[in-house]
């Protein structure tokens, strides 16, 4: 079979009018040029819907194919076969199959390996690096959402000595700082990686239960042990993180700081995590767990009055499952 083709020799624009044919395995080129070439050392660009054909040659010259379809038949008979990348192109249902598993193994990790992996990194940083990156976390709440606390400091200063006198579920307890803070948020209590706990003005009116309110700095002391806040900041920031593993480089991880705080979501397993720590804190100190659970009814029960969802809840889920692990762990 011979196939009308245009020769070029790869340094000129100049086009040569040629024929190809195979015989046992070698390119016999024939018209205004003639070589022969095997086909083993012939590259044969990939098969697209509009573009020509190129069989380039060892030393940069290639022949650009008229007949596309007459080529077809003549790679068939040589036994030439596409690449799996072209063949997966040109087989719309093979393509739609390789997306969705793209989108699988993207989800699956981003819901488990990359948790995971968060993971690991902070057990590998020093707690100096959480220290670090706490620095004017509380400063940029204080400009932009918080506002002084108008609680009494009698009543802070028993708060803080009532829960300082509890014993914690483990003894290397870490280095902790209650703070209140006034909160156009409402009712809220959240932990800062440099191991700052605040609490608003709001949670300690609307609980009016100093039990429960010992749940929640338990339940936040849990997070700051347990470094929650910043295996969220690694996954947020996986690429920045790992820049911080590598060369001690922070910064990219301080920008995103002040994002992950005002929208801080922690996924079921490590609300699990702090709930498990309050719940040993209670259990250690003789305090009934059913104060602990009484600060999600609560919220709950405000969230039904006024229609307006506490931001403790959007941030720290609650629900009839995990009241009852409140309530029922051994």
């Amino acid at each position: 079979m011979q196939i009308a083709a245009s020769y070029f020799d790869g340094k000129t624009s100049r086009r040569h009018q040629v024929t190809l044919q195979v015989v046992d395995e070698v390119a016999l080129v024939r018209g205004e040029i003639e070589r022969d070439c095997p086909i083993a050392q012939l590259h044969v660009s990939e098969r697209f819907n509009r573009a020509a054909r190129k069989v380039s040659f060892p030393d940069g010259a290639y022949l650009e194919i008229i007949d596309g379809r007459a080529f077809s038949a003549l790679l068939q008979e040589t036994g030439h076969r596409d690449g799996f990348v072209v063949r997966l192109q040109q087989n719309w249902r093979s393509t739609m199959a390789a997306f969705a598993v793209l989108i699988m193994v993207v989800v699956l990790s981003y819901l488990y390996l990359l948790p995971l992996a968060a993971k690991g990194v902070a057990a590998a940083l020093p707690v100096a690096v959480d220290r670090q990156i706490g620095v004017g976390a509380l400063d940029f709440l204080d400009r932009h959402v918080l506002k002084p606390s108008q609680l009494p400091q009698s009543r802070r200063d028993a708060i803080v000595s009532r829960f300082r006198a509890l014993t914690t579920p483990v003894p290397d307890a870490p280095h902790y700082q209650i703070v209140f803070r006034h909160s156009r948020m409402g009712p809220n209590a959240f932990a800062l990686p440099s191991g700052q706990i605040v609490v608003t003005d709001e949670i300690v009116q609307l609980l009016d239960d100093d039990d429960a309110l010992m749940g929640v700095l338990a339940h936040e002391l849990g997070h700051v042990h347990r470094r929650h806040l910043m295996r969220r900041l690694i996954q947020s920031s996986a690429i920045a993180a790992a820049a911080t593993v590598l060369f001690g480089d922070v910064s990219a991880v301080l920008a995103n700081v002040p994002t992950v705080l005002l929208d801080l979501k922690y996924s079921r397993d490590i609300e699990r995590e702090a709930d498990d720590y309050a719940i040993g804190m209670f259990r250690a100190n003789g305090l009934p767990r059913q104060k602990l659970a009484l600060v999600f009814e609560k919220l709950e029960q405000k969230t039904g009055n006024d229609g307006a969802v506490s931001p403790y809840l959007s941030s720290h889920p609650a629900n009839e499952e995990r009241i009852a692990h409140i309530l029922d762990a051994r």
